[in-house]
């Protein structure tokens, strides 16, 4: 008997290395190592300053920290690890960062690597998907786009479940494109499809199933096989789909409602409405109940309902048709607010797509090129098509969905396109999609005219060189036409790559974030419509001619800045007292102070007088909108408040809204109730119940947010009504121990 020489598994080893570096036998030698080259580029750049951001979403950070300490918090997606309430969306986002906060502990990075590696990976098999049958250039060309374009770069550094929808939609992309590339093997394929279709409806719901539609056309279509083999597949891969999304789902609804918390967003406690509703039909029609901004018809709680005669919110009656979204139509995605975060490079993946079909009109059906441009293609306008006419909640990052669709085109199209430079059509196209490109560049630079200004006129110039020289790239030196074509592609990604440099350079917290320098997404934003607080009540609301109300007060009670109150407590939540001149005191909440005015000479990029820095960006200041778009810093004095006696208690504090009782959870890392879910529209706990909680002495304060609604507002009422209140750190207190 012989043994194996120790020198054979080094010789393996040496040999995977050796792939890994150098790639497929036929990749020419600089393919492999610029492909980790760019993965290495992404993650440096996806990492710089990443604390920055802090705990970004307090909404998810807070569900996260609980689901570190709870595993029945971590599969339901709980805000607190006593499990009173989920978040809106299914829990699958959350698990990868709750497992990493479990593994290393709570902080930024903990929170935020994870959303990084999902960046990485996306890039990689975005890669992977267009090299394996368009060049190697086409492949570094579409990840490099990816990686460069500002809302991705936004999104794959901050915690909100885009970045795993936007990795498992291209991983699903992936899986139908082997499946179309020949017939044996490929229902293996379209189940593992499945799978990452099942798995992205437990990040988003039913966002995961708008490409679904071209998807199964292209691959009904173009797939080789007979007519009843292809559609067998395709069941096959719904079945897949239903199971990888479906055990979740079945689990929460036959699960016994008392033993569960309850489902947020939904107003029957039901992941299903949530599904349909909120999350569904909700977004499109804008008939979200229990929303800030929409239109919520039948709920209770939705700013809409609430408002006092003659008030409106954006875009409604006389408005946009978009909610209080901002306006609709085919202009949404180029418009002051999105056009910056997506749209660089859409008009040249919309030229590029209409130049690659026309290229591959003649080809044989099964032809997989062709279907690499309709499914790619398919998937960029039906998602283009949903965001551009949805009538309920939108926000500007939502936008990185299409990120992944759009560079695939630009590269297979560049591709493409260069193979047939010879012919005019084609270097026509090419110097056309450049000049576009650059034309468009120059009009969203100079929506930040002060924002390096030389560099709008740097991409104009350049773009116009290289369109001019694409127009004879078959007729030069190969040499010669590869510089040329450098020059366009550098002048396409030069303003995309500013506004990434810009992105990763400076945090970003909130519900509500952009990409890109100060003032470069101010339009359309949230349900205030871009206007940041000015002359707007919290959720949109504006009176008539703008401005305030007649007699100057809030809609409901209390008073404006003027008299130094807000309504319900006369504070600011987590900021102290506002006073007359609308300045906070120096306290500890990220507010810092009233809107309003410019920036004064020294203050830093970024900063609003009266906002603290990346305000002007949108996102909002702590305890914004009540809480609801932002918490509070927490000061020493409350934390150490809520710490004494802690593990008496169920919860050491109640709070109207998830982003005010967020701040408190992570500070403290001890459960804190969010009353009403997000919104503090959810009916949970109803008032009979949170007075069952107070008289079991399961919850110490209730930390004043300036009221709520629905029963948020019933609970804050009687909380009022009935316990001493103390402030600390600037924010009213009530302990729930001590009746008056």
């Amino acid at each position: 008997m012989t043994t194996p020489s120790p020198a054979v598994p080094a010789a393996r080893e040496n040999g995977r290395l050796a792939r890994l570096w150098r790639g497929r036998p036929e990749d020419r030698p600089w393919a492999r190592p610029a492909l980790l080259a760019l993965l290495v580029a992404t993650a440096l750049l996806y990492l710089w300053n990443l604390s920055a951001s802090g705990y970004a979403n307090s909404f998810y950070s807070a569900a996260v920290q609980a689901g570190s300490q709870s595993w029945k918090a971590f599969f339901f997606g709980s805000l607190d690890a006593a499990n009173a309430i989920t978040v809106d969306k299914p829990p699958a986002a959350l698990w990868p960062m709750a497992l990493s906060v479990r593994l290393f502990g709570l902080g930024s990075w903990q929170i935020l690597v994870p959303e990084v590696l999902m960046g990485v990976g996306t890039v990689a098999v975005l890669h992977a998907a267009v090299r394996r049958r368009f060049s190697a250039g086409a492949g570094l060309i579409a990840g490099s786009v990816l990686a460069l374009t500002p809302v991705a770069a936004l999104m794959f550094r901050f915690n909100n479940p885009d970045a795993l929808l936007a990795l498992l939609m291209t991983v699903a992309v992936y899986c139908v494109l082997r499946a179309l590339e020949r017939d044996r093997g490929a229902a293996r394929w379209l189940v593992w499809a499945g799978v990452a279709f099942g798995a992205a409806f437990l990040a988003k719901t039913l966002q995961a199933f708008l490409i679904l539609p071209p998807l199964a056309l292209v691959y009904l279509v173009c797939a080789p096989g007979g007519f009843g083999r292809r559609l067998g597949r395709l069941a096959l891969g719904g079945l897949a789909l239903l199971v990888s999304a479906g055990w979740w789902v079945a689990l929460v609804e036959l699960w016994p409602a008392s033993s569960r918390p309850y489902v947020g967003g939904s107003q029957n406690n039901s992941f299903l409405e949530l599904t349909f509703g909120y999350n569904g039909l909700g977004r499109l029609n804008g008939d979200e109940v229990g929303s800030v901004g929409g239109r919520g018809r039948g709920g209770p709680g939705g700013m809409a309902e609430n408002l006092p005669a003659g008030l409106e919110l954006p875009g409604r009656p006389g408005g946009g048709g978009g909610g209080g979204w901002g306006e609709t139509g085919i202009g949404r995605m180029f418009n002051e607010s999105v056009g910056g975060q997506i749209s660089w490079l859409l008009p040249a993946a919309l030229v590029l797509l209409v130049a690659g079909l026309v290229v591959t009109r003649r080809a044989p059906r099964t032809d997989t090129a062709r279907s690499a441009f309709l499914v790619w293609g398919g998937a960029l306008l039906t998602t283009l098509a949903v965001f551009s006419f949805m009538a309920g909640i939108f926000h500007e990052y939502y936008t990185v969905a299409l990120a992944p669709y759009l560079a695939a085109l630009i590269g297979m199209g560049a591709a493409v396109l260069w193979e047939e430079r010879t012919r005019w059509s084609a270097s026509a196209a090419l110097a056309v999609t450049v000049a576009v490109t650059a034309w468009w560049a120059w009009t969203l630079l100079g929506r930040t005219p002060d924002w390096l200004p030389w560099l709008r006129w740097a991409v104009l110039v350049t773009g116009a060189v290289a369109a001019l020289g694409l127009l004879f790239a078959g007729r030069v030196d190969r040499r010669l036409g590869l510089g040329v074509a450098g020059l366009g592609l550098a002048a396409g990604l030069a303003g995309p790559l500013a506004y990434t440099l810009a992105t990763v350079d400076s945090g970003h917290q909130g519900s509500i974030v952009t990409a890109g320098p100060a003032g470069g997404g101010m339009g359309g934003r949230g349900p205030m419509n871009g206007r940041l607080y000015f002359g707007f009540f919290p959720g949109g609301a504006q009176a008539p001619g703008g401005g305030l109300p007649p007699g100057g007060q809030m809609p409901g009670t209390g008073q404006m800045p003027g008299t130094g109150q807000m309504p319900g407590t006369g504070q600011m939540p987590g900021t102290g007292q506002a006073p007359g001149n609308g300045q906070m005191p120096g306290g500890r909440g990220q507010g810092g102070g009233m809107p309003g005015g410019t920036p004064p000479q020294g203050l830093p990029r970024g900063t609003v007088q009266g906002l603290p820095q990346g305000a002007a960006r949108g996102e909002r200041p702590g305890g914004g909108m009540g809480g609801l778009l932002n918490g509070a810093d927490v000061g020493e004095a409350a934390e150490k408040a809520l710490l004494k006696d802690a593990d008496a208690y169920t919860w050491v504090a109640a709070a109207v809204g998830a982003q005010n009782a967020a701040s408190y959870q992570l500070a403290t890392e001890k459960p804190v109730m969010a009353i009403g879910g997000f919104n503090g529209s959810d009916p949970s706990p109803t008032l009979a119940q949170f007075k069952q909680y107070v008289a079991d002495g399961r919850i110490h304060y209730f930390i004043g947010s300036g009221g709520g609604m629905g029963g948020g507002s019933e609970i804050s009422s009687w909380v009022e009504d009935t316990f001493e209140k103390t402030t600390v750190d600037g924010t009213a207190f009530y302990d729930l121990t001590r009746r008056k």
